[in-house]
């Protein structure tokens, strides 16, 4: 006989309440986890405050909660991850060796970017990614990519939680909205200072089947860099090169890397 929700050990019923989430509940409050779990509220709220103090759920400024960095830098260990990352960081070491601070690859997973790897030295500036890192796509170039490139669900989730990070940072949803179909258009993004000061981010879209974007590949830059968009036809080259490579070995499905 199924165990009911109260029934589960403490350990199953954590992995119900993170079973409620899904690409179509992305982000929920406590009473939408309680309700799709089938659990009293006041076991919902102490199994996610524990999840929560575990990184494994974040409660973002408005109170809801979504999947957090706990759970995605596992997910980096999965096999599909794995293989990207290796197949991946040759390309990266090429770039990281023209002089860029940082080098940069990154999935969706949830309402954030995923940083599969990420290749820094000592002369790097200050940085939040790092491999198993979770970004705010709004904030980032390799997570605007993936949002211009997104579907209307992703992009409506996405538009509803724009945290403020630095001044430059766009919290506005017309004007992200607007500045998404400009990346689009053009096949590639720059950040200036949007999620830490004094840092500029270039990135591009990394294809797979039917040019469907599964990924993106960026740099991270001193703000004091003379032109940004310099680096533009070298990350394009270089993704098109790994993009060849995903769909020669079979790697170019997005279901197989998210």
């Amino acid at each position: 006989m199924e165990k009911t929700p109260a029934s589960r050990s403490v350990t199953g019923r954590a992995f119900t309440v993170l079973d409620t989430f899904s690409p179509e509940y992305r982000r929920q409050s406590l009473s939408s986890i309680a309700r799709r779990a089938g659990l009293p509220l006041t076991t919902a709220h102490r199994l996610v405050h524990d999840l929560e103090q575990q990184e494994a759920l974040v409660r973002g400024a408005d109170g809801d909660y979504e999947i957090g960095r706990k759970i995605w830098a596992l997910g980096t260990l999965a096999s599909v991850h794995a293989e990207l990352r290796e197949l991946a960081l040759p390309y990266m070491g090429d770039i990281y060796g023209l002089g860029n601070d940082a080098v940069q690859l990154g999935v969706v997973d949830g309402l954030r970017c995923l940083i599969v790897d990420r290749i820094a030295g000592s002369r790097t500036m200050k940085v939040l990614s790092k491999p198993g890192s979770r970004l705010p796509m709004h904030a980032t170039g390799v997570g605007k990519v993936l949002l211009a490139y997104g579907g209307p669900e992703l992009n409506e989730a996405a538009f509803a939680a724009l945290d403020r990070f630095t001044e430059q940072t766009i919290t506005d949803a017309q004007a992200l909205k607007e500045q998404l179909q400009t990346i689009k258009a053009h096949g590639y993004a720059i950040t200036y200072a949007e999620l830490i000061e004094g840092a500029t981010s270039v990135a591009v879209p990394v294809r797979g089947k039917a040019g469907r974007v599964i990924a993106a590949l960026g740099v991270i830059l001193p703000s004091t860099y003379a032109d940004p968009r310099r680096m533009v036809p070298v990350l394009q080259v270089t993704a098109a090169a790994l993009s060849k490579k995903l769909l020669d070995l079979g790697l170019g499905a997005p279901s197989q890397l998210h």
